[in-house]
């Protein structure tokens, strides 16, 4: 066989002697990615790649009506891809994750190279390979037929037998990897299959985008991958979670060869800025958090900003695999997949996937696997396709089982970024108040300051603006809360709003500019110790919204420079970028 990484080499001989081959391996080694890389290489030889999980069985072949010689006559039709004009290799991608009649489909083409009356080789098909990882925890199916085993040629492959590493420095060009590989060879191996070429990918992406490494680890089954051993100690439990450890390695590597690496601890308003960063980079993004909190509004605002144009909306409860491409018959008498229109506009696009761990079935959430890593749908590139961002709630909140999907980690590991969020990541007080204004502002200042951390889990985002839409309407604000069953709500009491709404008496903004004059004098009194009156214009500062303070600027430049250094510090540090800008201008003019 030919030099050059093992896999290659397998591919070549196949090829040479026409037989069969089939591919096992860890997810994320590199597999496909070889096979796109070294099939290219090969002059005048085009690379047909089929992804198994996302057939259905009408996909490869059906019957259809066919005029010949002035009759119509039933043909078996092949799918277009099958018929590329010049020599091509047959790739059949997660091959063990179609159903069960597609793994019939796919034993006579691995076995004759045949499909219905169709010789592939007359259609100019070379090599036909299958691959996918045999571990039952991330596949449909076990193939153990031997008249179809009988047929073929088996390569068990791991990372090593990939050309991953030159792919990653092409991909990284200008940042010397060496280091990195190191410290990834240096790792067990329970750990090098954890931390997979295809999750390291996405580890140096991050890193180099200043965001935190950690977020290129995979969200599985709703929690973040921990790069720990398998259970095996005397009690049964997993060994300690070594990213931390591993991560900070990788990060001193690549700033030893010269890239700026911050690896943050926190990133203010982090939503919309790896929204912009998947929409720069073209990357497919996991957004995971809390319902209610804002997440979906938040993204379709930014693509919006971002390209002008809303996103293409697809909330997976209700989306079926015909929502997005169907098989249909065309005048070549070939099977040609029609996407759905959205996918053909003109023009620069995003995709968001809601409720991404909700699908309607299986077949949706599978045929999103090929979407998500190679950006396409049934082998059709979708043109204009800047960026992915799926959206999901994690399995449990406020205590309670969420009914959302389990997903493997073959499916995890197709995201550049797999944020985690909470609701004070997403900055949904700014749009509550430009859109309902002062209502929105008293419900907000009862929000912040008069309910405990674990009211405030209950009161969503969603729930404030229930709230504020029922106010004034004659019923009881109750109804806004989430009902729990038994004629149980939410267990978060009104009173507090429902006084504020009823304008008692409150200190906020508009409160402290009505008498400047007065708060600027208690400041100076309570000194660097601080008073009571110290402690409610820090605690109004704090909590206001920076529209809120851009409003009344005037009072927070004459008060807060009269706050103790200490308070004023807590303005700066940790801040979001512009709320900083605000309070820089504030303390650079005040007095």
């Amino acid at each position: 066989m030919p030099d050059g990484p093992r896999l290659a080499r397998f591919i070549d001989t196949m090829i040479e002697l026409g037989i069969t081959g089939q591919v096992f391996g860890e997810h994320g080694i590199g597999k496909t990615s070889t096979f796109f890389h070294h099939v290219r290489r090969r002059e005048d030889t085009a690379l047909v790649y089929v992804p198994a999980a996302n057939l259905t069985p009408d996909d490869l072949l059906v019957n259809a009506p066919v005029r010949q010689d002035g009759e119509l006559v039933l043909r078996q039709l092949v799918m277009r891809q099958l018929k590329p004009g010049k020599p091509f290799v047959l790739l059949i991608d997660d091959s063990l994750q179609a159903g069960a009649t597609i793994q019939s489909q796919l034993m006579q083409i691995a076995c004759n190279w045949t499909l219905g009356e169709h010789d592939l080789r007359a259609l100019g098909c070379v090599g036909v390979f299958l691959t996918d990882n045999e571990s039952l925890t991330e596949t449909a199916a076990l193939r153990t037929d031997p008249a179809v085993l009988d047929r073929m040629a088996t390569l068990r492959v791991t990372a090593a037998d990939t050309a991953w590493r030159a792919a990653l420095s092409r991909r990284f060009r200008g940042v010397d990897l060496t280091g990195v590989f190191r410290v990834w060879a240096s790792l067990p191996a329970e750990l090098r299959r954890l931390l997979s070429p295809r999750t390291l990918e996405h580890v140096l992406d991050c890193a180099l985008a200043g965001f935190p490494l950690a977020w290129g680890l995979p969200l599985v089954d709703g929690r973040r991958l921990p790069l720990a051993a398998a259970a095996g100690g005397p009690d049964g439990r997993p060994g300690d979670d070594q990213a931390p450890e591993i991560l900070g390695r990788v990060a001193a590597e690549l700033r030893r060869a010269g890239a700026d690496v911050p690896d943050p601890a926190h990133v203010p308003d982090a939503v919309r800025r790896v929204v912009r960063a998947a929409i720069e980079r073209r990357w497919a993004v996991l957004i995971q958090g809390p319902p209610g909190c804002g997440k979906t509004e938040v993204v379709k605002e930014v693509v919006r900003d971002e390209l002008g144009a809303d996103p293409l909306y697809f909330s997976l409860p209700v989306t079926n695999v015909e929502d997005l491409c169907a098989p249909v018959p065309t005048l070549d008498g070939t099977l040609d997949n029609l996407l759905s229109g959205p996918f053909l506009e003109p023009g620069d696009k995003a995709i968001v996937w809601d409720e991404y761990n909700r699908p309607k079935d299986k077949a949706t959430f599978a045929r999103l696997m090929e979407v998500t890593q190679e950006w396409s749908l049934a082998g059709r590139r979708i043109k204009g396709l800047r960026a992915q961002i799926a959206l999901q709630n994690p399995p449990y909140y406020l205590g309670r089982k969420l009914l959302v999907s389990r997903n493997t980690i073959a499916q995890a590991s197709r995201f550049t970024v797999s944020l985690e969020i909470e609701p004070d990541d997403i900055p949904a007080n700014e749009w509550l108040i430009a859109r309902y204004g002062g209502v929105a502002e008293t419900v907000l200042e009862w929000w912040k300051n008069d309910i405990d951390d674990e009211g405030r889990q209950w009161m969503t985002k969603r729930t404030l603006e229930r709230l504020i839409r029922l106010h004034g309407t004659g019923l009881p604000l109750d109804i806004a809360k989430m009902y729990l069953g038994d004629g149980d709500y939410a267990p978060v009491p009104l009173t507090a709003l429902e006084a504020r709404l009823a304008r008692r008496q409150v200190t906020g903004l508009r409160e402290l500019a009505a008498d400047l004059d007065g708060w600027a004098e208690r400041l100076r009194a309570a000194g660097d110790e601080g008073s009571d009156a110290t402690d409610i214009v820090h605690r109004v500062f704090a909590n206001a919204e920076l529209s809120q303070l851009s409003r009344h600027a005037e009072t927070a430049a004459r008060l807060a420079p009269l706050l103790p250094p200490k308070l004023k510090a807590t303005y700066l540090f940790g801040a979001d970028p512009d709320r900083q800008r605000f309070w820089t201008g504030v303390f650079m003019g005040g007095s």
